[in-house]
């Protein structure tokens, strides 16, 4: 590959010093020759700062006070100058030579304005967990269809990637949605362009103690559901999508059950 497409990634955070060095790394490790690396800092009093100063030379980042997660990747996307964007929270992190593979994938497939890959999800030391998940979201990943999309959501958001053009077109994430942001996000380009599927693992996942998604399942579910009703008004889909949501918390639960047994 001669031309390496420009890659712009954009890292909200706030008080994630416990994590943001290892996102930063994943990210520096991928030796992509053109990459544009922003982080967007909240303000943070815990150390986080300290630690960007140590990869200034290489990154772009500012800290100051913002409106919320979706307000700072916003804020970074206004300054991506990339032909590729994606955004990766400050616990997270990407795979070796995933934008490599993001940028092959774009090139041979000029039609395509966005795709997504596998994620893992890991703990607090990076240990894989939760693969009955993994596994659930690695099924539909394979079988896309906007249907599908409306009643859940399989796309895990560090392995999406988009055109400069869904930007331009479907403009920025909406600051309004909490939890969902990134679905929202989805299910609006979804309306207008078919993804494409890399079938690899691209990015891991972070469940820890002090991540919103952990201690805010039914604010996040009550949230999806409102959003996936601006794009359907199929009373099946919706239906289906509770469902869904209801035979994952049971298995969540009872798997709960039974480690504890």
């Amino acid at each position: 590959m001669k031309n390496y497409p420009k890659i712009s990634v954009v890292t909200p955070s706030f008080n994630q010093a416990a994590f943001i060095e290892r996102t930063i790394k994943s990210i520096l490790r991928q030796n992509y020759p053109d990459l544009e690396y922003i982080i967007m800092d909240g303000g943070s009093t815990d150390g986080t700062v300290e630690i960007l100063k140590k990869y200034e030379d290489k990154i772009i980042w500012k800290s100051e006070k913002d409106r919320g997660q979706a307000h700072a990747i916003n804020k970074g996307l206004a300054l991506a100058t990339g032909d590729i964007l994606a955004y990766l929270n400050s616990d997270d992190a990407y795979e070796d030579k995933t934008l490599l593979k993001i940028a092959e994938f774009f090139q041979r497939h000029p039609e395509t304005k966005w795709i997504y890959g596998k994620c893992r999800i890991v703990d607090e030391s990076s240990r894989e967990i939760r693969h009955w998940i993994t596994a659930y979201k690695n099924f539909f990943l394979t079988r896309y269809n906007y249907g599908a999309l409306l009643v859940l959501n399989f796309l895990s958001q560090p392995a999406v990637f988009w055109r400069r053009q869904i930007l331009d077109e479907c403009g920025f994430f909406d600051e309004r949605e909490y939890y969902v942001m990134d679905y929202e996000y989805w299910l609006r380009i979804g309306q207008k362009y078919k993804p494409g599927v890399i079938n690899d693992y691209l990015a891991s996942y972070r469940i820890h103690p002090s991540a919103k998604s952990t201690s805010s399942f039914g604010k996040h579910y009550s949230q999806e559901i409102e959003v996936a009703k601006r794009y359907t008004q199929n009373p099946v889909l919706i239906l289906l999508h509770h469902l869904n949501f209801f035979s994952i918390l049971f298995t969540y639960n009872l798997l709960k059950v039974l480690r504890g047994s």
